[in-house]
């Protein structure tokens, strides 16, 4: 039975351009309002009738049948968003909108789908909002939820609703627990290259095959040995440096801090200070990390950018005496180690106090006192000015400040005396906290030995006129030179010989090794944060323990207060307290961990917002299941790796997302996921292999006179404005870029389908560019998508009944290559997510119809093409027409039509002429035409005919295909 009514449904005569054409709109005219009504009822369709429930291999959601019918398995994914109160505007659903064509496209032609959509509902935002209204944040939540979904539904998303997840969902988050534990219970074998459980290497300790570093397993009390293991888990406290905000009474991620070192909310001072924090050892997954990369078919782009996030660098570690200390240094230059003339520790590092003399050695320059009485005054306040600063700001600042320790380390190579400064330019996260430093070889070593009055000695040769061209610190390749003592010389070696020697030499005297080391540091995974998810952790006197799993999930309490306990913005040297750590009642409980009931503290922390965005791929696969994080088989035929593809890691088949997220969120993402296969509960290695990032809407903003943004809709083009543009008769001025809130310039998906609906906003966005790159949003040219559409409706429907409005004629030649063209050239378009020329050549091909037949006798035999054609860009219409013209079966899983290759030969070959190299003529003749009769044509163009002038030509050229070149 057709889904097609024949009811008319009202019109919109006052709706957008070309929905009123004529006094009387037809009852069947393609409106905002007839699209309104097709689209709200295929909807509904599609969701009574699951049309796009995708069946697994097994468990609950499992129909194999069904999933061996649908052919090749595809698993889809876009990166799920935060459900934030604004909702949607019209550049959040670029990528969900071109991943569901690919997704139609693909059930179309012969594809097992699976395309779900959750939410990533954790975060700051809905408890900032809990704070200032008492509502409790996952009211908030729920109604953010409820709204995207509404907005999604709208624009006809392809779905499996019944998969759709949330990270604040108790189901989902018990499994976010489930793998912290998993995580927690493990520890990197580095012989075996890969994540243990944590029982092997305690069983290793007590069977005395692994010896433990200082006292003996056997000698160590219960804190002791629970001290040693938690020194390998994967999950750790530790004392760490972190961005302490008093102002909002937590610890901020470094991308939560701005680039002067203030909050990103509330703009208040952050002070860098070391607070027991939850970590994850992500730096042990560091190589692999960076060397599976390689099996990744991801941009260029980001794999640099996490090859560099990660910072594999080979180097040495030099030790440095100095008094009672050696003071470790990591280069990646030892080769420059005899012009070294002063050493740096960051502000933080832990011998910076020890080291900081009770008072100024004699005849200390006075720029190294910073007008102190003493070094540990001097340290103090520099250490202080220093917590201000963000890492960036430290990094990038042209302006070298330091202070001296007054002390002195010794340079192992030549015994000469260093003078040991404390500066911000050298940071505690990357290396050792502490550089060796070269200026005649490193250029912000220059700028502070040449401010600071120290030394410079070269140890490459630069070129010769470097230094006479203003040349400072030399950082190319070159000789050694000035560096040999009485045992070794590298003078006369290149960089990587001086290397080699130097570190064998350092090494055979105890003075240093060669090592790798990383910029990647340890994740930080504590937050001070109520809405968040809850550590399965308790405390007793000994430290931290895992609860068992059958006390998960740990559920977050109900509090009266959801903010952290702040302080003045100033006070640097606060706590931390936690709002859960005020519900004293959850807080402190009896439980029987295996041993008996006793009383024990609960974590008052709170796991960051990356945590639940950690792994959403993998519940997607199986929501349902309350026994395991995922059914293996589900997994396996889901992610798992591909046989057929040399070194496969398995994964997601596509990821689309935001470049934004290229580092942090795929970084965390793939350290989970390695985690769970070395422990064998995933089989494939990585998340994603597959990832395109789509290109951003992007806007224009408008500012007047005072600065202010004014509404972007209600700016007009004005020749007479100095600017060009005017709003309410005054100029103002034209910006580009992102489109928000607070710039006036913001489109809803909502405004646009009540105006045009649903398939013509989707169409817009998809035939302005290739999905991975950025395009402008224009209001005014959406309405070029809907006139689109309102005349392919024309072509096959009957305004005045509803009726199909097509013929049984056989479509002409030149109709049938037009169509086979287009049919050829939308398949590799789809493919390529190349939509905006797939909408290009459906347009010609519907233009064509609209010039060659007269209403009514569009064939049938181009009009079902043309609509299957058009149906993953826009379905509802394509639905609606394929049910007009007869068919009582949804399309989406349909046939994709296939060109016939006899209709893609061309009958025909136009053959420029050239005379003695200049093309004169053009002629056309038969595609099999052969060499003689393309020469025969080519000489009797009258063109031709004229320059030859009744002569020979002395010869003729004739490349199949191309050309014809006639010498005269």
């Amino acid at each position: 039975m057709s889904t097609h009514t024949t009811e008319a449904i009202p019109t919109d005569p006052t709706g957008p351009p070309g929905a009123r054409e004529r006094d009387e709109v037809p009852p069947f005219r393609y409106t905002a309002t007839l699209a309104d009504g097709i689209e709200r009822r295929w909807q509904d369709h599609w969701a009574e009738r699951g049309t796009f429930h995708t069946p697994n291999p097994s468990g609950e959601l499992a129909n194999p049948r069904l999933a061996q019918e649908r052919g090749e398995k595809i698993y889809l994914l876009d990166m799920f968003p935060y459900p934030s109160g604004a909702g949607l505007h019209v550049g959040h659903p670029l990528g969900f909108i071109g991943t569901d064509v690919l997704g139609r496209y693909l059930r179309m032609t012969g594809h097992n789908v699976l395309h779900a959509m959750g939410f990533d509902a954790f975060g700051l935002p809905a408890e900032q909002y809990a704070v200032q209204t008492g509502t409790h944040p996952r009211t908030t939540t729920e109604a953010n939820i409820e709204r995207y979904r509404a907005q999604l539904r709208r624009l006809g998303l392809g779905h499996d609703d019944r998969r759709s997840v949330a990270t604040t969902d108790v189901g989902y988050y018990r499994w976010t627990q489930w793998i912290f534990l998993r995580i927690y219970n493990s520890w990197y074998d580095r012989d075996a290259g890969r994540a243990r459980p944590i029982d092997d290497l305690r069983a290793e300790f007590e069977a005395g095959t692994r010896t433990a570093p200082g006292t003996p397993w056997a000698q160590r009390d219960e804190t002791g040995r629970r001290d040693l293991l938690d020194s390998y888990r994967l999950a750790y406290l530790s004392q760490a440096p972190v961005n302490w905000c008093p102002g909002l009474g937590t610890v901020l991620a470094n991308e939560e801090v701005t680039a002067d070192g203030r909050s990103e909310r509330g703009n208040y001072p952050v002070f860098r200070r070391n607070l027991t924090q939850w970590m994850m050892r992500i730096t042990a997954y560091a190589d692999r990390l960076a060397d599976d990369l390689d099996r990744l078919d991801w941009p260029d782009s980001v794999k640099s950018m996490q090859r560099n996030w990660i910072g594999r660098s080979e180097g040495a570690t030099v030790r440095f005496p100095s008094g009672q200390h050696s003071i470790e240094v990591f280069t990646t230059r030892p080769d420059t180690l005899f012009g070294a003339t002063y050493l740096v520790l960051a502000p933080e590092h832990p011998l910076v106090d020890e080291l900081a003399a009770a008072g100024w050695p004699a005849e200390t320059d006075q720029r190294w006192t910073v007008a102190t009485a003493t070094p540990a005054e001097a340290v103090a306040g520099y250490r202080a000015a220093a917590a201000r600063k963000s890492e960036l700001d430290r990094q990038e600042s042209k302006d070298k400040t330091g202070v001296f320790t007054g002390a002195y380390a010794t340079n192992p190579v030549n015994g000469q005396p260093l003078p040991v400064f404390v500066a911000d330019y050298v940071l505690m996260g990357y290396g050792t906290g502490a550089i060796m430093a070269v200026p005649g070889q490193d250029q912000r070593d220059w700028d502070f030995a040449e401010a600071f009055g120290l030394p410079v000695i070269r140890t490459v040769e630069p070129p010769e006129d470097f230094e006479s061209s203003g040349g400072q610190a030399y950082t190319g390749a070159g000789s050694a030179i000035n560096s040999a003592n009485d045992e070794i010389s590298l003078n006369g070696l290149d960089v990587p010989e001086a290397k080699r020697t130097i570190v064998d030499w350092l090494a055979a005297r105890g003075a240093g090794e060669s090592v790798v080391q990383y910029k990647l540091r340890d994740w930080l995974f504590s937050r001070q944060r109520y809405w968040g998810e809850p550590f399965p952790i308790v405390h007793d006197e000994h430290g931290p323990l895992p609860l068992p799993e059958d006390q998960l999930p740990v559920l977050l309490p109900d509090v009266d207060d959801y903010s952290p306990r702040s302080y003045p913005p100033e006070a640097a040297d606060t706590e931390p307290e936690p709002p859960l750590s005020r519900a004293t009642e959850w807080v402190n409980v009896e439980l029987d961990l295996g041993d008996g009931r006793k009383p024990y503290r609960r974590e008052t922390n709170t796991m960051p917002q990356w945590a639940g965005s950690c792994w959403y791929p993998l519940r997607y696969l199986d929501p349902t299941n309350d026994k395991a994080l995922c059914d293996p088989d589900v997994e396996h035929y889901w992610m798992g790796k591909d046989p057929s593809r040399a070194n496969d890691p398995g994964g997601v088949d596509l990821y689309v997302g935001g470049v934004e997220h290229a580092v942090l969120h795929l970084l965390y993402s793939r350290f989970w996921h390695k985690v769970l296969y070395d422990l064998g509960h995933v089989s494939s290695e990585e998340p994603f292999r597959r990832l395109l990032n789509q290109g951003y809407i992007q806007a224009y903003a408008y500012t007047d006179s005072r600065g202010l943004y004014v509404p972007a809709e209600d700016v007009v083009a004005s020749e007479s404005s100095a600017t060009g543009y005017e709003y309410n008769g005054a100029p103002v001025r034209r910006e580009y870029g992102k489109m928000g809130k607070s710039l006036r310039n913001v489109v809803t998906p909502d405004d646009m389908c009540a105006q045009y609906g649903a398939d013509t906003f989707r169409l817009y966005e998809m035939s302005t560019g290739p999905l991975d790159v950025s395009r402008p949003w224009s209001t005014r040219d959406v309405v070029g998508s809907y006139r689109f559409l309102q005349r392919l409706w024309r072509n096959l429907v009957d305004e005045q009944t509803g009726a199909a409005a097509v013929s049984s004629t056989e479509p002409g030649e030149e109709t049938l290559r037009l169509l086979h063209r287009t049919v050829d050239g939308v398949h590799t378009d789809y493919t390529a997510l190349h939509y905006n020329t797939a909408a290009a050549k459906l347009i010609e091909l519907n233009n064509h119809l609209t010039k060659t037949y007269r209403p009514g006798s569009v064939p049938r035999a181009v009009a079902e093409p043309l609509v299957l054609l058009l149906a993953p860009m826009c379905p509802h219409i394509a639905e609606e027409l394929w049910s007009i013209l007869g068919h009582s079966e949804t399309l989406a899983y349909a046939p994709f039509p296939v060109a016939d290759p006899a209709y893609l030969v061309d009958d025909s070959v136009e053959y420029p002429i050239q005379v003695n190299g200049k093309v004169r003529a053009r002629v056309t003749v038969p595609a099999d035409a052969s060499r003689e009769d393309v020469q025969a044509a080519a000489l009797a163009d009258d063109k031709i005919a004229e320059l030859l002038d009744g002569g020979t030509p002395r010869k003729v050229i004739v490349v199949p295909g191309r050309l014809v070149n006639v010498v005269l």
